[in-house]
């Protein structure tokens, strides 16, 4: 497993803060990613946590900035051993430097943190890497040329720090095959608002449509869906291995998406967590801004994979 792998890297030296607390507190973003943050990662931290014999605090900020900064007020009161936090448009923040100040080490789960004493996350840059390679194995399958095939770029929302890197890594590997964005969309992962974007960006062009990069499955869906109406199927990119990303994969109308298995990620954040919560002070090799990077291998998903996996 790759969360093993990755692990077994990490040196430990020294003792963390000092702190008798064995409480690990958690943030949540949002409850409305269905199938990710409730019913995934908020079970899988807790029992591989309270396994270990540690209490663990999770709680949900429900897409709301002001709530966020209200738990983290809550929890440190109560007592924090460590902080693993997944940021919301940037409220990570603010709570990452109240628990520096109390001394309370923290973890930033899947999205970076500025402030964080750690990283744990899927290597992003890599994604964005597959995501490009995606649009190219997809123009040289339908025999466009790179450097002149009309694609339209799209990313995720800015005020997530993941967004910049998928698009960093994408753009590395499309601009290295001579390609050249025909128009680029505004950033979000709304996917109902991508949709919108989507439809300027092709009236934009004419409807001269070779290839969209797509930030995520969700996002990748709704600009299908403008495709379709308009009777194109063309590479398309996504993330998040999603039941709607891999039946479009499976229909030919999405290239691939990636697959990024959220267990891995909660195990590896927890054996963090709790190597702080036992003193301990984990190194990794690679460092994010300067903050240690634990970077878990994601995976490219495409249709013959998915169905070699299936047995058809």
């Amino acid at each position: 497993m790759t969360a093993v792998v990755a692990m077994a890297t990490l040196g430990l030296s020294g003792c963390a803060a000092d702190s008798t607390s064995t409480r690990a507190c958690v943030i949540l973003p949002d409850a409305d990613s269905g199938t990710r943050w409730e019913p995934g990662d908020r079970p899988a931290l807790e029992s591989a946590l309270t396994e270990a014999g540690y209490e663990a605090d999770i709680q949900n900020a429900g897409s709301d900035t002001t709530k966020y900064a209200t738990i983290g007020d809550q929890q440190l009161s109560k007592g924090c051993g460590v902080m693993l936090l997944v940021d919301f448009q940037g409220a990570g923040v603010s709570v990452a430097a109240k628990a520096k100040e109390q001394g309370v080490p923290v973890i930033a789960y899947d999205r970076p943190i500025e402030g964080a004493d750690y990283y744990v996350s899927f290597d992003n840059e890599v994604v964005g890497q597959l995501q490009g390679q995606m649009i190219l194995d997809g123009l040289a399958a339908a025999g466009k040329d790179p450097a002149t095939a009309s694609v339209i770029f799209s990313s995720g929302d800015p005020a997530d720090g993941n967004a910049a890197m998928f698009l960093k890594g994408a753009t590395d590997v499309l601009e290295a095959a001579g390609v050249t964005a025909a128009f680029t969309m505004e950033g979000t992962w709304d996917g109902a608002k991508a949709g919108t974007l989507f439809e300027q960006a092709f009236t934009a062009v004419d409807g001269n449509v070779d290839a969209v990069l797509a930030p995520n499955d969700n996002n990748a869906a709704s600009i299908i869906a403008i495709l379709d109406k308009n009777g194109l199927t063309v590479p398309v990119s996504g993330q998040d291995a999603s039941v709607a990303g891999l039946q479009n994969v499976l229909l030919g109308k999405q290239w691939a998406t990636v697959y990024k298995p959220f267990k891995v990620e909660a195990k590896a954040a927890a054996d963090l967590a709790i190597q702080i919560l036992k003193g301990e002070k984990p190194t990794f090799e690679k460092s994010n801004n300067g903050v240690p990077f634990l970077a878990l291998d994601p995976i490219a998903t495409t249709a013959d994979l998915v169905l070699s996996l299936i047995h058809i």
